[in-house]
């Protein structure tokens, strides 16, 4: 714009010497301010048109291109009542101009003041900000339309899905505890000892219990604070330790607040690995590593269970739920058998919402039997292994 301005003043009659310069500089400086028409609109809007009346006062007859420029943006932002007032105020300042520095009769003094601002040039500036502005509210209106609708949607399926879980699995949990129940109570009147395996079902009845009541609550009440996180990862240790399985926990790093969401998978990657080292590794022993790093978190599970690198990995629901937690604060997950033996997972947290990256690889290197694991984000190809042909992975 001020390179147009320049040639249209330099093509067309030249004032004076003294007025020149000046000209030419309010010239430039009126289409370079435009430089700054979205953060500053009224400023610029100002700014112009004292160029565009200045260079008339130094004898250019140029069309104030970048008034109606600045009209337009001005309008845009949605400044139209000032706008309005600037754009009556310019076209005086206009005439005025003319009638006092123009030689010659009054009517030419008149055109060249009409010239230099034409009205309908003006009125299409406004008409075409005003349009712009109202599409794009438009469009904001419609956008937040969108989110509200897709919110509500989610707390209509976060509810729906709540009913369901309570009506599906709160019966046949609560049916679990009162008979663990029950048979304890018997044993006890019987006066024999009670079977360990018997106080574990009592115990994890109680558990899912919790565990399932939070859930409720969390589904039901979006700004609920979910009960579990990397806190309670000493629970699932003692829980384990009474469960016949030695595990260590090791807390590496400096213990920081991390975000709700990454404490909470945390907190479920533990609960999900020390559920299938039960389960399926036959592992006397486990080991549980939560290192805090600048800027994330990682959690490491290793068992000194019989799960082997040359066995058929075969997918289980499990590791898929840990996969995409994992994935959806983009973070990394590697769950595989260890060379050494036994069966490892590790996964990296980002604290921040960054894109994250875990090696599959400990203090030993891993084969490359483990290149399977990341070729899917979401598709996980490494078990648990071995497991009795019968056993189901949860």
């Amino acid at each position: 714009m001020a390179t147009l301005l320049l040639v249209t003043g330099l093509s067309g009659e030249r004032p004076g010497t003294g007025s020149a310069t000046l000209g030419y500089a309010l010239l430039a400086f009126g289409g370079l301010a435009l430089a700054a028409r979205r953060r500053a609109p009224l400023t610029v809007l100002a700014v112009s048109g004292l160029c565009a009346v200045g260079y008339q006062t130094a004898g250019f007859d140029v069309l104030a291109v970048p008034y109606l420029v600045a009209v337009y943006g001005a309008v845009r932002a949605g400044h139209r009542a000032v706008t309005a007032a600037a754009s009556v105020t310019m076209l005086v300042a206009l005439l005025l101009t003319a009638l006092l520095f123009h030689d010659g009769p009054v009517g030419k003094a008149l055109a060249q003041a009409r010239h230099a601002l034409e009205i309908a040039w003006l009125i299409a500036a406004f008409a075409a900000g005003e349009a712009v502005r109202q599409a794009e509210e438009r469009a904001d209106v419609a956008e937040r339309t969108r989110e509200e609708t897709a919110r509500r949607r989610a707390d209509e399926e976060r509810l729906c899905i709540a009913r369901e879980l309570h009506d599906s699995l709160t019966h046949q949990i609560s049916i679990i505890k009162i008979q663990s129940e029950v048979a304890i109570h018997v044993a006890r009147r019987r006066g024999g000892p009670i079977p360990e395996a018997l106080l574990a079902i009592q115990e994890a009845g109680r558990e899912a219990t919790r565990e399932l009541r939070a859930t409720l609550e969390a589904l039901r009440d979006d700004e609920t604070a979910p009960p579990r996180g990397i806190d309670h990862i000493p629970e699932l240790v003692k829980q384990a330790n009474k469960a016949a399985l030695e595990v260590t926990l090791t807390v590496e790093g400096r213990p920081t607040d991390v975000p709700t969401a990454v404490s909470r998978t945390a907190y479920r990657i533990v609960q999900e690995a020390l559920t299938n080292i039960a389960r399926h590794t036959g592992a006397a022993t486990a080991s549980v590593r939560i290192d805090y790093r600048a800027d994330s978190l990682a959690v490491h599970i290793d068992d000194d269970g019989k799960a082997t690198l040359t066995a058929i990995p075969q997918s289980g629901l499990g590791l898929v739920g840990m996969r995409e937690r994992v994935t959806a604060l983009g973070g990394r997950l590697c769950a595989q058998p260890a060379p050494e033996g036994g069966f490892t997972v590790q996964a990296e947290l980002p604290v921040e919402r960054t894109s994250g990256s875990v090696s599959c690889s400990s203090t030993t290197s891993r084969s490359s039997a483990a290149d399977s694991v990341h070729s899917s984000s979401l598709r996980t190809t490494s078990r648990w292994l071995p497991r009795q042909p019968t056993a189901s992975r949860d």
